[in-house]
């Protein structure tokens, strides 16, 4: 087909460039790459919003994707080897709806060289992570695509962990805890004083090209039976650097308290920290006052200082390199595993009461009607004047002082609770999102085991460290901008044309409505928000809403958080546990001149690859949290099967209904295969299986009761029986099924079909 320059070509033109051209598949190359001006320009991005409504092709970053696609970079594990002997990788995070991940060949590079020249290039192994540019592959024959190496991100020493299985005449068998992971031979000299049942780590020794492999204990973590061993098992899953370098320690250990060079002294400020009753780190301290300015009248100003991480952790040290290849803390119910050591961490970095501590503070002066007047960075020595919880200070403020908290009442906490006040009319003008969505906690009792689940309190002391947090982000990137720094924003897209379509036909069935077009703001959601809120609707409406929201990653290239409803946004406030906050932390002292410890030009060239790790760490992150709380409550919950349980319907698909325990916070399916004789249809826009003989069934969000049939805590795995009848459906949703009957599209699996294990 003829392409004439100048003028917008074909659909499928231009879906065969967005997959044959993922490094030029923005809308400003794809102009470029066509000639386009004028009113093509205009007709393009008109075809890219249709093709994106159609599910054609999905943003990514900067680019345009294929749905189902890599992006242009990406983390990958190197899992195994062609017949040709050239490395395979496979995306580290991929969404299950995309099918199996895609295969990409390892390109090695025979020059000595690094990118741009510098150092050697990085040589990758069996095993590694490593961050790549992907390409799509010029040999239609082999896998989809291929990488080059930009960095590695984590050698793997050969370390594996399972179960230990001990067999007859000595010796045993490690028994994978991954789904796909593979049997291994522990020899009887090799067991390490392993018991049956105990999950260990081994060295695998590859001894001959058949058979199983062979094992050697390295260490015993436990019985698996308890659940101080289930974290080390996501831990490992997910390949969680948690044990740090000699070097990494050594450095923090030599580390010296910060001095006052380029400081200024704000000790006397009675600045305090607010945090949770259990933290260890205290990264964040406030103060409010009255502005004295006539030209202010009743303005406040409100002081935010954060621990000056980057006095102690500076560019391409060991520190600075184990920081970057963890990218975050995570945080599990029994352990942190921390993305500095505690030297750092809990001591040097952390804002303790009475205690001289070097920090970044942001000083932000607001009018009484909530609009910043405008704000300084400063660094500075500071000395905490208390350390509150949440309960605590919330507590003194409800009436309820105690001997630390009455004496600061009114200078301190009053004043903070006012500027609270005052912020909140801005973010009620602004209406960022407002899910209701409660977090469960789980509380272990002192031997590992699972005490409660429990939904903490929503306190106004939580909110006001938000807000505050919130607003100092969005100083530190507006000084950088115009400052003209490049610096990591966080960003947060709006939903997909596609997935607004999917929340709207399910807001018709309950007679709500989502505004077409592409400039759907928060405040449209808040709205459907509203109107369910106090109905049977709110909980699914609330899912479905959350289900449509895109997710938010760091990224060098700012489009806005969507979320918070805010143009320029960068993560600022906790250095000491995300990478993205020391680089805006090295930015800011860099570009103000602020002394040691600023931004290095390898670093600003390098911030596209620093967003795209981290950001895929932080989802790693998620995930291992996530894992970890449904193998504790499944382990919880493993002595109850035949029990019963009151649940409610949180997620309905072709293959059955996975359903929630709410004073547990557990998820399970029931197969649709068990939930009776009748032929049921699976209806996406109303989220429901309906049976097509008696016009019974089940939504999204209904109230039910369930019989635990089966628990697989190493996987995390609850499977239920339906124990509550079916419900009539709506008339619409029984007119969809009679269609859908005569166009003979696929219903459940017929009876007999073996349900599914393991996690969803």
């Amino acid at each position: 087909m003829a392409i004439v320059h100048g003028v917008l070509p074909p659909r499928e033109v231009i879906l065969r460039f967005i997959a044959d051209h993922p490094q030029q598949a923005s809308k400003r190359e794809l102009a470029k790459a066509f000639g386009l001006k004028g009113e093509s320009r205009v007709a393009l991005k008109e075809l890219l919003r249709e093709l994106e409504e159609e599910g054609m092709v999905q943003k990514s970053r900067k680019s345009l994707i294929r749905p189902g696609a890599l992006p242009p970079i990406a983390v990958l594990d190197i899992t195994t080897r062609d017949k040709d002997g050239s490395l395979i990788g496979r995306p580290a995070e991929w969404a299950d709806e995309n099918g199996v991940a895609p295969a990409v060949m390892i390109k090695q590079s025979s020059s000595p060289a690094g990118r741009n020249g510098k150092g050697k290039a990085p040589v990758a192994g069996m095993g590694d992570r490593v961050l790549a540019k992907i390409f799509p592959a010029v040999d239609r024959g082999g896998p989809a695509y291929t990488a080059r190496i930009i960095k590695v991100i984590d050698k793997r020493q050969g370390a594996s962990m399972g179960v230990f299985r001990e067999t007859p005449g000595g010796g045993g068998r490690l028994m994978p805890i991954e789904r796909r992971g593979e049997e291994m031979v522990i020899d009887p000299d090799y067991t390490g004083g392993a018991k049956d049942g105990d999950l260990v780590e081994v060295e695998v020794a590859r001894l001959g090209r058949f058979g199983l492999q062979r094992a050697k204990v390295l260490s015993v973590v436990g019985s698996v039976a308890s659940e101080k061993a289930i974290s080390m098992i996501a831990i490992h899953a997910h390949g969680i650097p948690h044990v740090f370098p000699a070097a990494v320690i050594a450095e923090a250990d030599a580390a010296k308290p910060a001095t006052m060079s380029h400081r200024e002294d704000w000790r006397s400020l009675p600045l305090i920290t607010i945090d949770p009753a259990d933290a260890k780190d205290h990264d964040d301290a406030v103060y409010a006052e009255m502005d004295p300015s006539p030209d202010n009248p009743d303005g406040v100003i409100i002081t935010v200082a954060i621990a000056d991480v980057s006095w102690y952790v500076r560019p391409n040290s060991p520190l600075d390199r184990e920081a970057l290849k963890r990218g975050n803390s995570v945080y599990f119910p029994d352990r942190v595993v921390p993305m500095l050591p505690e030297r750092i961490s809990n001591d040097l970095c952390s804002l303790k009461e009475g205690v001289d501590r070097p920090a970044l503070a942001v000083r932000m002066v607001f009018s009484k009607e909530g609009r910043k007047a405008g704000h300084t960075f400063h660094r500075i020595m500071m000395k905490s004047a208390a350390k509150l919880s949440y309960q605590q200070a919330q507590a003194a403020i409800d009436g309820q002082p105690d001997d630390k908290t009455g004496p600061m009442l009114e200078p301190i906490l009053k004043p903070l609770w006012h500027a609270y006040n005052i912020l909140k009319k801005g973010r009620d003008r602004r209406q960022p999102l407002e899910l209701d969505m409660p977090e469960r906690k789980i509380l272990l009792k002192p031997d590992g085991t699972v005490d409660r689940v429990f939904v903490p309190p929503r306190l106004d002391a939580h909110k006001l460290i938000e807000e505050m947090m919130i607003q100092a982000n969005v100083a530190a990137a507006e000084t950088l901008e115009k400052r003209k720094q490049v610096l990591v924003y966080r960003i947060h897209d709006g939903p997909t044309l596609a997935k607004q379509e999917v929340l709207r036909e399910f807001l018709a069935t309950l007679g709500m409505s989502l505004a077409k077009g592409g400039n759907v703001r928060a405040n449209s959601f808040n709205g459907i928000l509203a109107k369910a809120e106090g109905t049977p609707h709110q909980t699914m409406v609330n899912e479905m809403v959350l289900r449509s929201q895109s997710q938010a990653i760091y990224s060098p290239d700012n489009i806005g958080h969507f979320g918070l409803n805010l143009m320029k946004y960068a993560h600022f406030t906790s250095p000491i546990r995300r990478y993205a906050d020391l680089i805006v932390h090295r930015a800011l002292v860099g570009s103000l001149g602020l002394g040691e410890g600023g931004i290095t030009p390898d670093e600003e060239a390098s911030l596209d690859d620093i967003a795209a790790e981290i950001s895929t760490f932080e989802r790693r992150a998620m995930a291992a949290e996530r894992e970890t709380v449904d193998r504790l409550i499944a382990h919880h919950l493993a002595g109850r099967v035949g029990a019963e349980f009151e649940a409610r319907v949180g997620g309905v698909t072709k293959s059955g209904l996975f359903v929630t325990l709410p004073d547990y916070g557990a998820d399970g399916f029931i197969p649709i295969s068990t939930l009776g004789t009748d032929y049921f249809i699976y209806d996406e826009a109303h989220q429901a299986l309906t049976g097509e003989k008696t016009g019974l069934g089940y939504r999204l969000g209904d109230d039910v009761t369930v019989k635990l049939a089966e628990a697989v805590p190493l996987a995390g795995a609850l499977r239920f029986e339906m124990l509550s009848d079916g419900r009539p459906m709506p008339t619409a949703v029984r007119s969809f099924h009679k269609a859908t009957r005569r166009n003979k599209t696929p219903a459940r699996k017929a009876p007999g079909t073996r349900p599914p294990r393991g996690r969803r």
